[in-house]
């Protein structure tokens, strides 16, 4: 992917394919008068640059194009494509799909744009994803849908529960990872900016080939879960998948009984805060405060942990897990020039099984910097370094981390 998206870093104002210029000649208006000129207008047209012509052009008006807002398209959907790499998962081949649409009438600018994202990745690290992810504004924003539906094959990797396990780089083991997962939830708005609404949850883990199989103990290598519960939400935000100001507030209680199919019956709070404010010209401080909590007979493959492309980058997708996790991060965002920026945040966070068995020298640090490019309205492309306490990640993706 960063091959194409470097094609349209330098991107300049469309010139409708020529670079024209305006003579002013001089000729006689009539016989009668030899001594009277007027202007004569003559455009040359000079030959295109290479990058303009071909195949090259052809993806160079592409990206060039792709931030441009389209009035006279419904639906206005664009794609990149092409490598990429991750410490995760190593090298891959993705395609990802990024969609903005405004429900009803489409000059009806009340209603903010809908965003959908679509993911299609394979990788070296035998890694296969099939995402969809993004939310539905329904006219006049009287209610939302928000989704996330995913579906992968991994070779991940497992070092245990809590803190001490987690931390032990000897625990380390390797196995094979199938899960199916969907979260859906309606809210309905009660004021502008505040929704409530129901939230449904089904996730299904099939690990396998453990390496290590005395690591995972008496867990169950085959986990389905289902859950549903109630969701609140504030949002103030000016563009929610790229915010430059506003504040976000959302908490998720869900409970997965024994009477919805469930063989470990669980419960789960999380809640997000984020706060955006402007300091001077494109740049934009972003704070987010992030905690999963829960309670009863939680699945292994779903307690509460950090790591990956949103909280705490840099560190292993779920290596420390336990019942509960908190963490929170300061980030600073910066427009460069035209559509390129860069960012830098900073952390910490830390997982345990209850609140009395908090641990404050377990609280692990976070920092990177990342590379911004603005694929579309609102929404950027990311590239980000991160790096913890004897770990560090590379991740590519779509749209801000919060």
């Amino acid at each position: 992917m960063l091959i194409l998206i470097f094609a349209g870093i330098c991107c300049t104002p469309a010139m409708n394919g020529k670079d024209t210029t305006e003579y002013m000649l001089c000729r006689p208006m009539s016989t009668e008068a030899p001594d009277t000129l007027q202007p004569l207008e003559v455009s040359i047209s000079r030959p295109l640059p290479f990058y303009e012509k071909g195949i090259i052009g052809k993806v160079y008006s592409y990206f060039r194009d792709s931030n441009r807002e389209r009035a006279d398209k419904k639906f206005d959907i664009s794609f990149i494509g092409g490598p990429h790499y991750s410490s995760e998962e190593g090298f891959g081949i993705g395609l990802v799909g990024s969609g903005l649409y405004r429900a009803g009438n489409f000059s009806n600018k009340a209603t903010p744009l809908s965003n959908v994202t679509l993911k299609l990745d394979v990788t070296t690290g035998r890694m296969y994803k099939i995402a969809a992810e993004g939310y539905h504004i329904f006219e006049g924003d009287r209610y939302r849908l928000n989704y996330d539906v995913y579906f992968y094959s991994f070779v991940d990797k497992w070092w245990g529960i809590g803190y001490a396990m987690d931390s032990d780089d000897s625990n380390e083991c390797k196995y094979k990872r199938l899960q199916s997962q969907a979260t859906l939830d309606f809210v309905f708005k009660l004021h502008p900016g505040v929704f409530i609404g129901p939230i449904g949850q089904f996730s299904y883990v099939n690990a396998r080939d453990f390496d290590k199989p005395s690591m995972l103990g008496d867990e169950p290598d085959r986990v389905f879960s289902l859950g549903a519960g109630i969701t609140f939400m504030l949002d103030t935000r000016d563009v929610p998948t790229a915010a430059t100001k506003g504040v976000y507030l959302r908490v998720n209680a869900l409970a997965h009984p024994w009477w919805m199919s469930n063989k470990q019956a669980f419960s789960m709070l999380e809640g997000t805060a984020s706060v955006y404010c402007p300091v001077w010209r494109g740049g934009v401080v972003a704070v987010n405060a992030h905690t999963r909590l829960t309670w009863g007979d939680t699945p292994w493959c779903l307690l509460s942990g950090f790591g990956g492309s949103h909280t705490m980058r840099g560190y292993w997708e779920n290596r420390y897990r336990d019942k509960m996790e908190a963490d929170f991060t300061v980030e600073l965002r910066q427009n460069v020039w035209r559509r390129n920026g860069f960012a830098v945040w900073g952390g910490a966070g830390s997982v345990f099984p209850r609140f009395s068995k908090f641990n404050r020298h377990h609280i692990l640090p976070n920092f990177g910097l990342g590379y911004r490019w603005e694929f579309k309205k609102g929404v950027n492309v990311r590239l980000d370094i991160g790096f913890g306490k004897h770990e560090k990640g590379v991740i590519f993706s779509l749209n801000e981390a919060f």
